[in-house]
């Protein structure tokens, strides 16, 4: 089967998609049957199924259900290294700060079911990662978080300020986790999230921000 081809027959047979919308499109159907029935005891071949496509159609994205996971750990693990880097070339004033929660809390949102997979799985990726060179987990997490609320209020900033700004950050996740099965519009739930992180750092909501 050659590259077209492939990409056709996991798009459905619809050719003319992004490769970015097939990988992103296995990804989320990883994720649910992950959620549904367990890591390990989900194979390629129903992820395969659930999409609709053969197992080699599947085999020319990913060799295996453990490389999926790693794309979407390492996805996310991009999207929050991009934020910082680009959060630390930004003068964050009270509005710079509310846009960074703002934008924290867009990704959170987006891969919350990545989220929800790493929170019940630690286990088992950690060794994933282990075994292939990847990440530590615990200690690259803590380090994004620690250089998250460092954007926000300095290091050596009082104990309160510093406090305050570790709430807002952990507001976002908790917030996200604990919620997001239990509402009907989700969008709502974001809102929520924002204004309460943006209190606890003492920031202006985003729509008085901006």
């Amino acid at each position: 089967m050659d590259e077209d081809a492939a990409e056709s027959v996991a798009n459905g047979s619809k050719p003319g998609r992004p490769r970015g919308d097939t990988r992103e499109r296995i990804q989320a159907v990883a994720l649910e049957l992950f959620a549904e029935q367990g890591y390990e005891k989900t194979s390629l071949r129903e992820i395969a199924e659930r999409l609709g496509v053969t197992k080699a159609a599947l085999y020319y994205h990913f060799k295996s259900k453990e490389d999926i996971v790693r794309s979407f750990t390492e996805d996310y693990v991009h999207e929050l290294d991009a934020l910082i880097a680009w959060a630390s070339d930004q003068p964050l004033d009270a509005k710079g700060r509310a846009v960074l929660l703002a934008r924290y809390s867009d990704i959170v949102s987006h891969r919350i079911e990545v989220m929800r997979f790493l929170e019940h799985n630690q286990a088992a990726i950690d060794q994933l990662l282990r075994e292939h060179g990847g990440h530590d987990r615990k200690k690259l997490f803590r380090e994004q978080f620690l250089a998250l609320r460092n954007l926000l209020t300095p290091p050596d900033a009082p104990l309160r300020e510093r406090v305050r700004a570790t709430m807002a950050i952990a507001s976002v996740g908790l917030g996200c986790m604990l919620y997001h099965s239990e509402v009907s519009d989700p969008g709502e739930l974001d809102q929520v999230i924002l204004d309460l992180a943006c209190e606890l750092a003492g920031v202006p909501a985003p729509s008085a921000a901006t």
